[in-house]
């Protein structure tokens, strides 16, 4: 067992504090016994109760042992178990209610037997009903932290791959940039220059302002508008974030616009076209990314797909069942519509 695990079994008695819980529980069980004996008329009413209310005490104890067995074993609550024991309890408190109405006179030591011992299997039952729940809860929220913290880190790898994806792509464009049209490099290392600050120092957050990545998008467009020059047919339909407080995870949307240039720069077409839209509805924030594209003509090398495999992951970890993505491509068309709930 990892050493971090809880350790659900625990020793007989557990810590000094369930013996403290005992014995203050000892002082109302202990007057509950001495009513429940006066009714039998037993001579020796304070010897009964007190060695009723130990034999009580002690079904707590071992029923807290056996149910801590029992969920060392189990991973979920035992439905069928806990139902089978609360109507044996609900059983045993009806027989408790009709005998105290109805003891069994003369016969003293079968009279409190015969109360007794169902007090003390209530007791057992309680304890291990208690143990089982509590055990099994202590492991479901400790795996659920463990999830977390994995889910953190997986995010964090995720997150730290951005930048270095985005640079990748950027210098290779801007290599060939310099061999055939250099005097558009200076501008460009310009804008890559602002473009990092923010993919460096703002991308390591959870979730960022919507307007704050629309200016990163903006930024970004501008770049490649700047690259490809005439060839690029440009439209985008944004919707004005300044006055919200929505929020976006970052670099989350960029990957489809990068892949839009891509796709589009590689078709064979003289001219190419990119339509992007943001904009709200109700709760939701809503992107499209329409590209021209052409099947068969795009440069694939062994590190393609890469960013969506990595955004398809993130939106798993930051948006679980709050969002929607859908991708259709033709032969001329690449379409991404992706829907998310705004935090």
């Amino acid at each position: 067992m990892n050493s971090n695990t809880p350790d659900r079994r625990g020793h007989f008695f557990g810590n000094f504090r369930y013996i403290l819980i005992a014995g203050i529980i000892a002082i109302p069980v202990f007057l509950l016994m001495l009513a429940l004996v006066k009714r039998l008329d037993i001579a020796e009413e304070e010897a009964a109760s007190t060695g009723s209310t130990i034999m009580f005490i002690g079904g707590l104890f071992i029923g807290r042992y056996i149910g801590g067995i029992l969920a060392y074993r189990m991973d979920n609550y035992p439905r069928r178990l806990l139902i089978s024991l609360s109507l044996l309890s609900l059983g045993l408190l009806l027989w408790i209610f009709f005998y105290s109405e109805f003891p069994l006179r003369g016969r003293p030591s079968l009279g409190i037997l015969l109360l007794i011992m169902p007090i003390v299997a209530l007791s057992v039952i309680a304890g291990l009903v208690v143990k089982v729940v509590r055990s099994i809860t202590q492991k479901q929220l400790y795996e659920a932290k463990s999830s977390a913290a994995h889910s953190a880190s997986e995010l964090q790898l995720l997150q730290s791959q951005i930048s270095p994806h985005f640079l990748f792509n950027t210098l290779n464009n801007m290599y060939g940039l310099s061999i055939t049209q250099h005097e558009k490099i200076p501008p460009l290392l310009l804008k890559l220059s602002d473009l990092l600050r923010y993919s460096v120092y703002d991308a390591t957050k959870s979730y960022v302002p919507v307007k704050d990545e629309l200016a990163y998008i903006n930024n970004y467009i501008d770049f490649e508008r700047m690259r490809i020059g005439d060839r690029l047919m440009l439209t985008t339909d944004f919707e004005d974030f300044n006055a919200t407080n929505a929020k976006v995870a970052p670099m989350l949307l960029i990957v489809f616009i990068e892949n839009a240039f891509k796709h589009s720069k590689n078709s064979a077409n003289d001219s190419i076209f990119v339509h992007i839209s943001l904009k709200t509805w109700g709760n939701r924030l809503l992107f499209t990314c329409v590209n021209s594209y052409s099947k068969g003509q795009d440069n694939i090398d062994e590190h393609s797909g890469l960013g969506l495999e990595n955004t398809k992951k993130r939106l798993e970890l930051q948006y679980p069942n709050d969002y929607h993505l859908a991708i259709e491509d033709s032969d001329d068309t690449y379409k991404v519509m992706l829907q998310l709930k705004m935090k």
